[in-house]
């Protein structure tokens, strides 16, 4: 099977920006927040994490931190970029434990599940 990933554009409607390449995130391991129709979470919104959104994270039993050489991922820390499923930012925002995002680098698909006020809220790129 062949994925074709969606327009690369960010909420803007404009180019979408890498998110991070160190880790490398993104459903396609591209460094970008892009999305396909078989990425059923939605890998789109670009954030900078936190160590409340991290042990977030963890408790709802997707352990971001810990490394898992055996697939190549070195495990996050606070400060690392990376693309978030757009459900689990909102879950995160509806749970007061929300990272702050990069709104250049997170893919307009982002807004089928979370609203633009809600992510301009919590912007790290506007001035």
């Amino acid at each position: 099977m062949s994925y074709e990933p969606a327009p690369s554009l960010n909420v803007f409607g404009e180019p979408l920006i890498p998110c991070g390449m160190n880790p490398i995130t993104g459903f396609f391991r591209d460094g970008c927040c892009n999305t396909c129709d078989e990425d059923a979470g939605s890998h789109t919104v670009c954030a900078e994490m936190t160590a409340e959104f991290l042990a977030f994270s963890k408790y709802l039993g997707n352990d971001l931190s810990t490394p898992r050489p055996e697939f190549g991922f070195p495990g996050l820390k606070p400060g690392d970029a990376w693309c978030l499923c757009a459900a689990r930012w909102l879950e995160a925002w509806d749970n007061d434990a929300a990272p702050r995002v990069y709104l250049s680098r997170t893919h307009q698909r982002a807004l089928e599940i979370v609203p633009l006020d809600k992510l301009r809220d919590f912007a790290l790129d506007l001035s």
